[in-house]
């Protein structure tokens, strides 16, 4: 599904552990790093799809995280030259995505990239939160940077929020 600018829409997905460290994904065979990422599927909610996107690609369900946030609009990436499927019609250019940030609730051990017989992955490290923006291909290297500065407030303030206090046990009384 292309739009009539020539853009795929597609979903974007950064995920956080309790440190604010996001998960860094190597792409399949390939020395090249990224967010999972994938396109939505005609009648598919942006929503839908990154859930989707979340099993395939990183093996991870809705129990395994929580949304914390998600990008206000669209962003857009063209493709170099190089990469666009002229002989393909309609011609893609590039993407344009929304973005979901997660929190990743359960253990590392329930990340598994081999749920697909196709997979998109074949490695993933936790990083510090801007270490992607740096490193991504330059192509996507503008669309890192906005979507992780939407998104720094919320991380900051996850990471800085203190824990919360343990209820007093039953059989303590209250003061008063």
């Amino acid at each position: 599904m292309i739009d009539d600018d020539g853009y795929r829409p597609n979903v974007g997905i950064v995920i956080c552990n309790r440190q604010g460290q996001v998960m860094w994904a190597r792409r399949y065979g390939q020395h090249s790093w990224q967010f999972p990422q994938g396109g939505i599927n005609p009648g598919e909610s942006p929503e839908q799809a990154m859930y989707r996107e979340l099993f395939e690609e990183v093996g991870l369900s809705r129990k395994d995280v929580r949304i914390l946030a998600s990008t206000r609009n669209w962003l857009r990436y063209k493709l170099p030259k190089r990469l666009v499927r002229w002989d393909t019609k309609p011609v893609c250019i590039g993407q344009k995505q929304k973005w979901f940030l997660l929190q990743l609730v359960s253990n590392d051990s329930e990340i598994n990239m081999q749920t697909s017989s196709t997979p998109e992955f074949d490695g993933w490290r936790w990083v510090s939160y801007w270490y992607p923006v740096r490193q991504v291909v330059s192509f996507k290297r503008d669309v890192y940077r906005r979507v992780m500065k939407e998104f720094a407030s919320v991380v900051i303030a996850f990471q800085e929020a203190p824990p919360k206090p343990q209820s007093a046990p039953a059989w303590r009384r209250k003061r008063g």
